[in-house]
């Protein structure tokens, strides 16, 4: 199929008529040589990446490929239709990691994973191993007919989308054209089978989007182009907002619905955008974009503040211990931001880009490459701990494709206009339109902000330099007013040439140097690195009264690993107070810390009262969150002393073992953490639930430290009504332990069932070591526990 590929680029060079008026620098033309992101993408070439693979064939990703071959026939497969994905990302960011490092031995395990592929491949192209597998009991997600439930869950065109990614990069990494068929193949069968006159479906999950337009740049045949075109055109108005489809994409001005579906589509329109020239597409992405950055933006980079759907919430709407911010929406963000940033040339863009890079993308791995997040809230109470696998790995393989790629934004070109976007030791060569210049930047950026760029080879004296002046010097920690810094102090970064200070002007975000440039050229740049302290505005309601600790790109939080009584939420420290900024090579992999002087609301035996006493507060990097083990955490700090809560004294509920009767259920300290709820459904702290059981008797259970003589006990209810499934139960029983048998308590007052408030029984006193709460669920709910106390 591809004897004539290379002409196919040719010609694809040539017709692309329109494209993106500044151009990326592909990331194989620059090499880190840092000790920051160096090191953390040889840890997924060498970690993460290889794990993924194992985790594929250990969790059944290979073997759904083997079933739809029918070359395994056991009659299982894995749990999401979306799973095929995991292993395209594998192989995507595996191809990447070849493009950098040459490795035979994963190059030929690549060769086999895609043999299986191939085989489980239709004759007409078609490739959807939970269809073509037949499984006995097929999933109700798939739909009767090929692509006929894609709109709301099958997945198939997100499959081909992440296949067409995988098949271009293994293609651009190799050489070989083994899988890049197999993607052709599929995609003409989409060609032939939807647009004008033909099948009208939109993809559920968009993607597919930008991996035929891949797809139309390494081919040059515009018939993909003219596809991905389509499935945005025929998006809306008759579906809804979860899947941006409740209106036609031009007609979309603000962010609504599942994050990552919604970047990535917002992604797909920028490129057609560029590609043909449509200005309605650029009207909707631009106010899109601004009602992102200024209202639906967290501090860290993050998108989509709810997990009700892994979605954008309403303006300001940026809750902290319960927020989302998945971590394939912060990759999904920067791809978005990437491609708005080569339609306008604006430094803006790439301040998102670089704030969601440091912050919300990096929380998503582990320091060690091979434990993560899917969501990444912004304050916890130990209920988050990093994970080695979920049974929805999209975040795990995203990571593992996206990291190889991060040396690809740090440079873009216009003609003769070379920008540097991001800042990092490395080495690159790049073509202007005049000639080719080889360079290299030294810095110890992000914990300093020094950058010394050097021109080693310049076979074009005419170029003009263009290196971002990033918003956090210019005292914007993100354009608009969704933030602000506490002190605004005006800086100066002062710009120098072999040595000598230079006058520039600045163009949007940039500092323009224009010079008869030469061969040893030396550019320094000083950002003037300080401690600031971040302000959300009034309309978010979840920041007000604290503040967030940022030192250059960096956002921080306070861990309870480094911090008085092993808990954060007691902490309160005023704006004013000074920091103290040091460089710990020993911690977490070498990291800047944050140290300053607090107060923590803290419980005095035999006092009812609680008392604030002096400590020394200790912060460290967001991103480096939670690789000690499960933490207290906290981003955003009180300075309002009101907002602080004291850590409790010890209670008979604290100090007691919980179990339940939900197998395999995680209960951390949700039942007597001693958190008091806002309300019944308040998820911004920790609440045990039965879901999805109902109409079921289910049971939670204290073992006590010691005998306790018992009379009264407290419930506060979890009912996430209407929208969530639990709902207070329909009635409850306590029983306490004698003489190794459950004996139920002669209770003297009713078990009330009531929400947002505490719901107390008391009864006759018992003395003993347990004490069981038996739940009756209600017959079409669940029902679920914020906090269960004993007196």
């Amino acid at each position: 199929m591809l004897a004539g590929l290379a002409l196919f680029c040719a010609v694809g060079a040539t017709a692309q008529q329109r494209d993106y008026p500044i151009q990326p620098v592909a990331f194989t033309a620059v090499h880190f040589t840092d000790h920051f992101w160096g090191p953390k993408v040889n840890i997924n070439a060498d970690v993460t990446i290889p794990y993924l693979l194992e985790m594929c064939r250990e969790n059944g990703r290979i073997d759904n490929f083997l079933r739809a071959a029918k070359k395994l026939n056991d009659g299982k497969m894995t749990v999401y239709p979306f799973d095929d994905t995991d292993l395209f990302k594998a192989i995507e960011g595996a191809s990447y990691s070849l493009q950098v490092k040459k490795d035979p031995a994963l190059e030929k395990y690549l060769d086999s994973l895609i043999a299986i592929i191939g085989a489980a491949q239709e004759p007409d192209g078609y490739l959807y191993t939970f269809r073509t597998m037949n499984a006995p009991k097929p999933h109700e997600w798939i739909g009767k007919e090929r692509w006929k439930n894609d709109p709301m869950l099958s997945h198939e065109l997100y499959n081909a989308g992440h296949l067409f990614d995988a098949a271009v990069a293994h293609y651009q990494a190799t050489g070989k054209t083994a899988l890049l068929n197999i993607a052709l193949k599929y995609a003409d069968l989409l060609v032939a089978t939807f647009g004008p006159g033909k099948e009208q479906e939109y993809p559920g999950h968009q993607i597919v989007e930008t991996g035929l337009v891949k797809l139309y740049r390494v081919t040059g045949e515009k018939k993909y182009l003219d596809l991905a075109k389509f499935f945005l055109d025929v998006r809306g108005p008759n579906g809804d907002a979860y899947h941006q489809s409740n209106k036609k994409v031009v007609d979309q001005h603000v962010a609504e619905g599942h994050a990552v579906r919604a970047a990535y589509m917002y992604s797909g329109m920028a490129d057609i955008a560029a590609l043909t020239g449509d200005q309605r597409y650029l009207m909707a992405i631009d106010d899109i974009w601004k009602d992102v950055a200024e209202k639906k933006l967290y501090i860290t980079g993050g998108i989509g503040a709810t997990g009700n759907g892994e979605a954008f919430g309403g303006d300001y709407d940026l809750p902290n211990m319960s927020a989302y911010a998945e971590t394939c929406a912060s990759i999904a963000n920067v791809y978005w931001n990437n491609r708005m940033f080569l339609l306008h040339g604006d430094a803006k863009y790439i301040d998102v880009l670089e704030r969601t890079l440091y912050n919300g993308v990096l929380a998503g791995v582990s320091l060690s490459g091979n434990r993560f997040f899917y969501p990444n809230p912004l304050a916890s109470m130990g209920q988050h701990e990093r994970s080695a696998w979920f049974d929805c790995a999209c975040c795990i393989s995203s990571m593992s494709r996206f990291l190889p790629s991060v040396a690809g934004y740090v440079y873009a070109q216009d003609n003769n206009n070379l920008y540097i976007n991001l800042f990092a030791s490395n080495k690159a060569t790049l073509h202007l339109s005049n000639g080719s210049v080889s360079l290299h930047q030294q810095t110890e950026y992000p914990w300093q902000g020094r950058v010394a760029v050097t021109l080693d080879t310049v076979a074009n004296a005419g170029f003009t330099l263009r290196i971002r002046i990033p918003g956090w010097v210019k005292e914007q920690p993100v354009p608009g007013n969704l933030y602000r810094f506490a002190a605004v102090k005006e800086q100066q970064v002062p710009v120098t040439i072999n040595g000598h200070i230079v006058a520039y002007k600045e163009e949007k975000g940039y500092a323009v140097l224009q010079h008869n440039w030469k061969n040893g050229d030396v550019i320094t740049i000083d950002f003037p690195m300080q401690v600031q302290k971040v302000i959300a505005r009034d309309a978010v309601k979840a920041d007000a009264g604290r503040f967030a600790f940022q030192y250059g790109p960096v956002v921080y939080c306070l861990e309870s690993k480094d911090n008085a009584d092993s808990t954060v939420q007691n902490i309160t420290v005023d704006t004013a107070s000074a920091v103290q900024v040091q460089y710990v090579s020993n911690l977490l992999n070498g990291v800047t810390t944050l140290t300053t002087n607090g107060t923590a609301l803290t419980h005095i035996a035999g006092s009812e009262a609680a008392v604030a006493k002096p400590v020394t507060v200790t912060a460290i990097p967001y991103y480096a969150w939670c690789n000690r083990g499960a933490a207290d955490m906290e981003v955003w700090i009180p300075y309002r002393a009101s907002l602080a809560v004291a850590k409790p004294l010890p209670a008979i509920a604290s100090k007691s073992r919980v179990t339940v009767s939900l197998k395999n259920k995680r209960v951390w300290h949700a039942l007597n953490d001693q958190y008091v709820p806002a309300s019944s459904a308040d998820n911004s702290g920790l609440y045990l639930h039965f879901w999805p059981a109902k109409d079921t008797t289910e049971w939670a259970q204290y073992d006590f430290d010691k005998p306790y003589t018992i009379s009264q006990s407290k419930v506060y209810w979890y009912d996430d009504g209407p929208w969530g499934g639990c709902r207070l139960p329909a009635s409850w029983k306590l029983y306490y332990k004698k003489d190794g048998t459950w004996v139920p308590v002669s209770n003297t007052t009713p078990y009330n069932t009531q929400k947002d408030q505490y719901n107390a029984v008391q009864f006759q006193p018992v003395t003993t070591t347990a004490l069981r709460l038996e739940i009756q669920l209600p017959q079409n709910n669940s029902s679920g526990i914020h906090e269960w106390s004993v007196e």
